[in-house]
């Protein structure tokens, strides 16, 4: 859901510990690690974004990102930083409202208005802008076209950029919205290049949302199959917690936020 990050390809010793911890669920040692760079942009933002998305696999956790988002702003120097630091801040707003812990949806507008400003138009940063203005735009505006519109877009500065689990998300979302028109066989190509890729990566807390999305354009035996799998790395994984009611995983729950 979170649509983007450094990966393991990546050869620094850092990001490949941060990204082993990440694709687990371990977002706060992942984070821990990053404490040191808090002070430049680079590390505060991808610490904020760690812990934005432990927010939306765990529905929890809101109080910290708030916190590590509020030190990214404050280190942000550069137009390019200030936009990124936008975009991350209108995501956890975007999060917030989804999952109905606070109403932020004005907050989501105005924060991504502000990193488009910001952010260059052929930057690596406005694919992942695109894809988050698409999210707040099916999910909490009902607006599937201006969803769609931008999913492409992202999905184009994607590619471009070289950036493959952002191209597991835009294949996923895109997929979601054919799915929503009746397109079976464009739906089931898209969630499973969404699969392929995460599976690639090792990817592992998406994997589970990738095969219960499948699942939804796959006949039995192969339906039951792919939730069972599923339903089965929620268990592992204790996440995400949104999913385990739908497959009836039932993790245990996190600690109050």
């Amino acid at each position: 859901m979170s649509g983007s990050g450094t990966t393991a390809d990546d050869g620094d010793p850092l990001q490949t510990a941060v990204w082993r911890l990440r694709s687990r669920g371990c977002w706060t040692d992942a984070a821990a690690l990053l404490e040191p760079h808090a002070g430049a942009a680079a590390g505060a933002l991808q610490r904020t974004a760690l812990l934005t998305e432990r927010c939306v696999y765990t529905e929890s956790g809101w109080a910290e990102a708030d916190e590590a988002l509020r030190g990214a702003e404050a280190v942000a120097r550069s137009d390019e930083e200030r936009g990124a630091a936008a975009c991350e801040r209108g995501y956890l707003a975007y999060a917030s409202t989804l999952f109905g812990v606070r109403d932020r949806a004005d907050e989501a507008r105005s924060a991504f208005g502000r990193a488009a400003a910001l952010t260059a138009l052929a930057g690596r940063g406005r694919a992942l802008l695109d894809f988050r203005r698409g999210l707040l735009a099916e999910n909490v505006a009902d607006a599937p076209q201006a969803a769609r519109a931008a999913y492409r877009r992202a999905h184009e500065g994607a590619a471009a950029h070289g950036d493959t689990l952002l191209l597991s998300f835009t294949w996923r979302h895109l997929a979601g919205l054919a799915l929503r028109d009746g397109e079976l066989a464009e739906a089931r190509h898209g969630f499973t290049e969404s699969l392929r890729i995460r599976e690639e990566l090792g990817y592992l807390i998406g994997t589970a949302p990738a095969l219960a999305a499948l699942a939804d354009t796959e006949e039995e035996p192969a339906s039951t199959r792919l939730r069972t799998e599923a339903a089965r790395l929620v268990r592992l994984l204790g996440v995400p917690t949104w999913l385990a009611a739908h497959l009836g995983a039932a993790p245990p729950r996190p600690a109050a936020m």
